[in-house]
């Protein structure tokens, strides 16, 4: 199975005054294409320091990063930036958006800023925004928006770009059980029928038991790793009837 991560002995030391903080020790790890990933750990253990060098937005002191074939460990900012912009998307728990924006407009953005063209950017928003069941909600700026619907801008707007890895952090942590069960539905069902990798940050029980692999850090080392048994297929994805309809299969709704 071809492998979209994969690091090796990553660590990550700060300077602090005279005191030397490891953030991560000693990390290796490695992500297969089209994996349903859950990340865990308490405060301290490395595991936002992880999400940001698996996101490009960080580079480890020490160790090697492949994504998608590519060294990207000893990457400068401009390169990094490059590398986030074409492999991966970003879902946050505070959604991100930009409130003097339409929700198309927010979704299109990265598209601005990857220089697609207005015919193509337009096609792609539309084309996303109908995925995640917002077709009507086009011309909605942001507080006009549930948390829920907000949440689905955001993993529209993260999907603008066609990326091979959507890196979420804590993308139910603002939302109702309800409305986050139809979050976990949908990125569920966008893994399984797009073959994009998703690696998630959460506490969410929901979302933990929906991973195929969850992955314990513990103070800046992986303390366990559960995998799926090798040739069991996670259960299809069924999501809710959505009355809007949509071309891509039905889409949850929320009630948020």
């Amino acid at each position: 199975m071809e492998k979209v991560i994969d690091i090796k002995h990553i660590k990550k030391e700060y300077q602090l005054g005279t005191q030397q903080i490891f953030a991560l020790k000693d990390v290796s790890l490695e992500i297969m294409k089209n994996e349903y990933v859950a990340l865990m750990g308490p405060s301290g253990s490395g595991k936002s320091t992880l999400m940001n060098i698996l996101g490009c937005l960080d580079t480890p002191s020490e160790g090697q990063y492949t994504l998608n074939g590519t060294q990207v460990a000893k990457m400068h900012d401009d390169e990094l930036a490059f590398i986030r912009n074409k492999e991966i998307g970003f879902v946050f728990q505070t959604f991100n958006l930009l409130p003097r924006l339409s929700s198309f407009e927010n979704v299109a953005l990265p598209l601005v800023y990857a220089g697609v063209g207005e015919k193509e950017r337009k096609e792609r928003t539309e084309e996303v925004m109908l995925m995640v069941g917002l077709q009507d909600r086009m011309n909605n700026k942001p507080n006009q928006l549930s948390g829920g619907q907000r949440q689905r801008v955001a993993i529209a707007r993260a999907l603008a770009r066609k990326p091979k890895l959507v890196i979420a952090d804590e993308p139910t942590a603002n939302l109702d059980s309800q409305t986050g069960a139809a979050i976990i539905a949908l990125m569920r069902w966008m893994q399984q029928n797009f073959k994009i990798s998703f690696i998630f940050s959460s506490h969410d029980n929901g979302l933990i038991k929906a991973a195929d692999d969850l992955i314990v850090l513990r103070d800046g080392v992986i303390q366990s790793i559960r995998r799926k048994p090798d040739g069991e297929a996670p259960p299809p994805a069924a999501l809710p009837d959505d009355s809007g309809g949509s071309a891509w299969g039905s889409t949850p709704q929320d009630t948020d």
